[in-house]
């Protein structure tokens, strides 16, 4: 089986809206909808449980129906940080996922999902444990020296960015989540799962990734998901 933990509990304040930035409307749907949408429509998908911030759940439960999302099905609550929510969201799939199945854990405010990124994900996670939604770097990384000048970089080509979608057995989930909490490993900050299975010692996969799939933080992305939700491929390009 392959259940889907969808991270919505943040507030969003640096979008500067009165609502979390996942419920606001684009083209007269929730930003979080064009997410559920993708797992929806996913053949591999079975299952997803939505993480969502306090007081928003019957909201939620609303527009799933609006929408058709009928694969939603649990909505709970976040956590303090994004690894509070995520240890919600695998404890409260202890009495439904079995060890081997595979939970895919995905920003609620990455509305572009490709397919085949999705696909990429869950058969890494069927072949080695674990995949991980991973791009190149295109530009040049400098290490600071201080507030103005440098004097080292880091090749380009040993670096990958690594975001959302990434997937995982469940009982390597569950016992990751134990420990890291237990031990205080890998939980504060910008931690999330991929960097905390790394601090505890895990090898990870990497799975195919998309420029397109951007993480909704200021207004200026906003600006860019209408774009792409507009743009038409030009059918000359290969």
């Amino acid at each position: 089986m392959n259940v889907a933990i969808i991270i919505a509990g943040g507030s969003g304040q640096r979008m500067g809206q009165d609502i979390p930035k996942q419920f606001i409307n684009v083209y007269d749907k929730p930003i979080l909808i064009y997410t559920l949408e993708s797992f929806q429509r996913h053949p591999l998908i079975d299952a997803i449980e939505v993480v969502c911030i306090e007081g928003w759940h019957n909201v939620l439960w609303s527009y799933a129906k609006q929408f058709n999302i009928d694969k939603v099905k649990w909505v709970i609550s976040g956590g303090n940080s994004a690894q509070e929510s995520i240890r919600n969201g695998v404890d409260n799939l202890k009495d439904v996922c079995s060890d081997k199945d595979n939970v895919i854990i995905h920003d609620g405010i990455r509305p572009l999902v490709d397919d085949e990124v999705l696909t990429d994900v869950i058969e890494k996670c069927n072949e080695h444990g674990n995949g991980v939604t991973s791009l190149p770097y295109n530009e040049q990384i400098f290490v600071i020296e201080d507030e103005y000048t440098t004097k080292k970089y880091i090749p380009r080509e040993t670096l990958r960015r690594v975001s959302t979608p990434q997937a995982y057995k469940f009982d390597k989930l569950v016992w990751a989540y134990e420990k890291a909490f237990r031990e205080e490993i890998g939980i504060y900050g910008s931690s999330y799962t991929n960097t905390m299975m790394v601090e505890l010692g895990e090898t990870l996969y990497f799975a195919k990734g998309s420029d397109k799939n951007i993480k909704l933080t200021t207004k200026d992305d906003l600006e860019i998901f209408k774009g792409y939700l507009t743009a038409e491929k030009d059918k000359w390009l290969k």
